[in-house]
């Protein structure tokens, strides 16, 4: 059974910057396309930014502030957040799919197979 296991996050001044990482293991092969969501207080989960082996893909809220990587034979996704606001602040999820997506099909929840506990990222101004 694959699990997704996150770290970082936690709390951060307006124009810092902070990084959350997160492995898969259970895993018989790499995966395919990892992710980030986030969920601000009281609103759906929405995409951040996905890492595929098709491309790397950003919400444009995040573009040219947040970096996607992958890691450790693809099974470890790294998103680099830096210029952080405090609309940043919201709980933060990795998500891993069996298969590949492309572009705009990266984006919905829907298409991903497993998740991440989910992590706080706090932005103060």
């Amino acid at each position: 059974q694959v699990q997704l296991v996150e770290s970082g996050g936690g709390s951060a001044q307006a124009g810092g910057s902070l990084t959350l990482s997160c492995t898969a293991s259970g895993r018989t092969d790499s995966s395919y396309s990892m992710a980030w969501f986030r969920q601000f207080s009281g609103k759906a989960r929405e995409f951040v930014a996905a890492d595929t082996w098709l491309g790397r893909y950003y919400v444009n809220d995040v573009k040219g502030r947040f970096t996607i990587s992958r890691t450790n034979n693809n099974n470890t996704v790294v998103l680099q957040m830096n210029s952080l606001k405090p609309e940043d602040t919201a709980v933060y999820y990795c998500a891993d799919r069996n298969f590949f997506c492309f572009e705009s099909g990266c984006y919905s929840v829907s298409v991903y197979d497993h998740w991440g506990q989910g992590t706080q990222v706090t932005v103060s101004s």
